[in-house]
């Protein structure tokens, strides 16, 4: 399994604004907790994975264009289940 690439392009007092890319199937963010409340904002649109710490699984069919919410305290991995590059912008709310 290879490793999602995370791009941090704002980080302030207020916002972090990060671009995920999933190169293959199989590229994972590892297990982490989400600090804040954010959004997310599909580029590609892909499937992914979403396993909760309680492992439970799954499968996120994200659009792109299409944002999403997520909440603090989440914790989770999401691993690319397509054949294609899935890239998304994830904007974190620091206040």
């Amino acid at each position: 399994m290879s490793t999602a690439r995370s791009t941090i392009t704002i980080d302030d007092s207020r916002v972090r604004v990060t671009t995920w890319t999933f190169r293959l199937a199989g590229d994972s963010t590892g297990p982490h907790r989400h600090e804040y409340d954010y959004i997310v904002v599909p580029v590609t649109g892909g499937e992914l994975s979403v396993t909760a710490a309680d492992g439970e699984r799954r499968v996120l069919a994200q659009q792109a264009g299409v944002p999403y919410r997520g909440r603090a305290g989440t914790e989770h991995t999401v691993t690319a289940d397509s054949d294609t590059a899935v890239t998304f912008v994830e904007i974190e709310f620091k206040s």
